[in-house]
């Protein structure tokens, strides 16, 4: 018996951190880059809220060294404030990933981490982790 218990509350937060609240799936388009000149391809995130709960979500993507977000391949890292996620509700986010002229061939690892927030994009309920491979040829 919990201290929640005894007030009559529910702790919302023992359902979210128990499992996994999110499936993610991903896709390239187009599936590769091309290394040593300016390319670019689009990743596509799809996000569902698999829970019983209203959750507020931020996805973050982090690219390795010779890939970024940007033209000149500076950024490495982007977040997308999703906002709130309805019960089994499915959202989609979009990133432009881009490869330059310092772009070897090669497969490179990009991290995605969607968040689970509690009250505001400060407090971190739980995270999914997912790692993708982005083949430059």
């Amino acid at each position: 018996m919990g201290l929640f218990d005894i007030f009559g509350k529910k702790d919302a937060a023992a359902d979210i951190t128990k499992g996994s609240p999110f499936l993610i799936s991903t896709e390239l388009v187009p599936y590769r880059l091309y290394s040593r000149r300016n390319s670019s391809a689009t990743l596509i995130v799809k996000v569902r809220n698999v829970t019983k709960d209203i959750l507020l979500t931020s996805v973050v993507a982090e690219l390795p060294e010779r890939l970024g977000f940007d033209e000149m391949v500076l950024s490495r890292q982007r977040e997308v404030r999703v906002g709130e996620m309805q019960p089994n509700e499915q959202k989609e986010v979009k990133f432009n990933v881009y490869g330059g002229v310092g772009s070897d061939a090669g497969d490179y690892t990009l991290r995605l981490t969607t968040i689970a927030h509690y009250r505001d994009y400060s407090h971190v309920l739980n995270a999914v982790r997912k790692q993708i491979a982005i083949s430059v040829v």
